[in-house]
């Protein structure tokens, strides 16, 4: 099979990748070590957060905010505990919530911005709501001014899944910063990519310390001497290798990513840069086309991909488009998971739906995305604007 024309991702490295991963195998020390540690602080620097927390996956750093919640001392969250969901993100922002027994409430996006309808999340919010889960959409950040307008008052507790959003902005502040805790993803496909890997950051030290032992078979051993989980640790190191306190797991990264994910958070700036820029022609280019829709920029976009949503009486279909776009060898996915509260997995949720999912509906129904790239994509542009006339011409001709 041959490569796409116009792919989804591909890779940012170059030979400091390279290298990076040569050192640590020449230091004979692959699990989590000084690499890790070290990209822990620089990420933490960049983001304006003080502490980091970085896992094997963006998806267990969603799992290791989620736990750590239900792990500190005041108000954790309980089984049965109702926690705010929008309509449309990936999987596993909701397995967690499962997983820990939560009750999830399912609110409507924006049809332009895709994330939350914020009218929709205000009445969504009652009593009993305990949490708010956060999704940055695609690399665009929510509206969190009318977020915290919203909860302003209340003992609501928001997290953030910004694993598609690393990079972008609202008022001047990174996403993910936003709330008392915020994921993100390295993986491959991602702003940066360590081969496998993700981030939480926060502000709060006990979350923080409860994370250090959770990401590490709940055991004390990577806490500092004095710390909120257990107090003091004993001096000890024989006493403290195996002392488990917290029901936790093995998330922790290998070496190798820590190394890269330090090369890679010195590029972050550029590719965020060039993906904007791309950003720019998309828009300039999908102007020619009334019958499609594209995410609406809140605050500054990281631009993960782009969003194409066919409008109610367009001359073609999304199948058509799917079809032309494979046509053009341009690769094209569905937008994230789309509705997800349409997939049979939630035979396992305790979980109901707030009024209608018509926007989420739309785009599950009528919705895909392209890839975004930290490089120049004139040539991509052009298959892609051949592709849209075709779509089109099909439609004057049926």
């Amino acid at each position: 099979m041959s490569l796409p024309s116009y792919p989804l991702a591909t890779s940012s490295w170059d030979d400091a990748e390279h290298q990076a991963i040569q050192r640590v195998i020449e230091s004979g020390m692959f699990t989590m070590g000084a690499h890790v540690q070290d990209f822990e602080e620089q990420f933490a620097a960049y983001v304006g957060s003080r502490y980091c927390v970085m896992v094997n996956s963006g998806s267990s750093a969603n799992l290791l905010m989620v736990a750590a919640l239900r792990f500190r001392k005041k108000n954790p969250l309980q089984p049965g505990d109702e926690i705010i969901v929008p309509a449309v993100s990936w999987s596993t922002t909701y397995y967690p919530l499962q997983q820990y027994g939560l009750k999830l409430k399912f609110v409507d996006i924006d049809r332009d911005t895709l994330n939350y309808d914020i009218s929709a999340l205000a009445d969504a919010v009652t009593d009993k709501t305990r949490a708010i889960m956060v999704v940055n959409l695609l690399g665009n950040p929510n509206d969190f001014s009318a977020i915290a307008q919203t909860i302003h008052g209340r003992e609501i507790v928001v997290i953030e899944d910004n694993c598609e959003s690393m990079g972008a902005r609202f008022n001047g502040r990174y996403a993910g910063t936003f709330g008392i805790m915020g994921s993100f993803s390295t993986f491959f496909s991602h702003h940066i990519s360590t081969m496998e890997g993700g981030m939480v950051v926060t502000d709060n030290e006990e979350l923080y310390h409860i994370m250090l032992s959770l990401r590490a078979h709940g055991w004390t051993r990577n806490l500092p001497k004095h710390n909120t989980v257990t107090g003091c640790k004993s001096d000890d190191p024989f006493v403290e290798s195996f002392k488990f306190v917290l029901p936790g797991y093995n998330l922790r990264p290998l070496e190798m990513s820590g190394a890269i994910g330090i090369e890679q958070l010195r590029k972050l700036p550029s590719l965020i840069l060039e993906r904007r820029r791309n950003a720019e022609k998309f828009l300039r280019l999908m102007k020619r086309y009334s019958h499609l829709r594209v995410q609406k920029e809140i605050g500054e976009s990281s631009w993960f991909g782009f969003s194409v949503i066919v409008e109610s009486g367009a001359p073609f279909t999304r199948s058509d488009l799917v079809r032309l776009f494979s046509r053009h060898n341009i690769e094209v996915r569905p937008i994230v998971a789309g509705n997800f509260a349409e997939n049979d997995v939630l035979r396992w949720f305790d979980y109901e739906i707030h009024r209608s999912l018509k926007n989420a509906a739309d785009v599950d129904k009528n919705g895909l995305f392209i890839g975004n790239h930290h490089y120049p994509l004139d040539k991509e542009f052009a298959l892609l604007q051949q592709a849209l006339d075709e779509a089109v011409a099909l439609g004057s001709t049926s």
